[in-house]
């Protein structure tokens, strides 16, 4: 297997690690919105590439956010160029 550990072991050593050297840290979905495969679709490779631009240009790094209920991730509440939906792929699905 790839991971010989349980997900959330490696997950711990990622935050220890955040939190130890003090870096920012970008979780950029790519993946399905308004629904499963079949029903919805992939985030537009566009939008991808404007909020990877955005980080890496420090374009995000003073902007309002918001905390996602169930992951405590903070998420930009508007990144210029990207359907505010985008950035909550939740509230696109029908019966998320």
């Amino acid at each position: 297997p790839f991971m010989s550990l349980h997900p959330s072991i490696y997950a711990d050593m990622l935050g220890e690690k955040i939190a130890k050297y003090n870096v920012s840290c970008w979780l950029v979905n790519t993946g399905w919105t308004e629904g499963p495969y079949g029903v919805g679709h992939r985030i537009e490779i566009k939008y991808t590439r404007t909020m990877i631009k955005a980080i890496l240009e420090g374009q995000l790094d003073q902007v309002e956010t918001h905390a996602d209920p169930i992951f405590g991730l903070h998420i930009p509440v508007k990144v210029k160029g990207v359907p505010d939906e985008i950035l909550q792929p939740r509230n696109t699905w029908k019966n998320p």
